[in-house]
């Protein structure tokens, strides 16, 4: 009885340290809108591609990229804190905006920035700035 009311505490704890991360990556994103700063493609520095766009996250998990302060396109976006992943996936996006579309891993972060590699047929990196 013992050993499972604190197998029970546990996978709770560990369940709330989960939200907890959640809710961080949630509030860190959906504050402030963001930028590309630096974006490769196969060890091509496109980053001037990406110029003008901000992208402003929401808590309902969407994400507006802007031009000029007017929405561009709307998509989806999603984090896991635990596994260290992010993806984002923008429909109906032309270049470079589907470029950003898929899943990544997050190699560095902060409150005001990301760092982020994606593999596959291509290999992307792209770092993120809160503006």
């Amino acid at each position: 009885m013992l050993l499972a009311l604190l197998l029970i505490g546990f996978l709770s704890c560990r369940k709330t340290v989960q939200n907890i991360q959640e809710d961080l990556v949630i509030q860190a994103m959906t504050s402030g809108q963001w930028a590309v700063t630096r974006f490769t493609l196969n060890g091509t520095d496109i980053t001037p591609e990406f110029a003008g766009y901000r992208f402003k996250y929401f808590s309902n998990r969407t994400v507006d990229a802007l031009v000029n302060g007017n929405v561009q396109a709307t998509g989806n976006w999603d984090g896991n804190a635990a596994n260290m992943t992010t993806w984002a996936n923008f429909p109906s996006a032309t270049h470079p905006l589907v470029l950003i579309n898929g899943t990544w891993n997050i190699d560095r972060s902060s409150w005001t920035y990301v760092e982020a590699t994606q593999t596959g047929s291509d290999t992307k990196t792209m770092r993120l700035e809160k503006q």
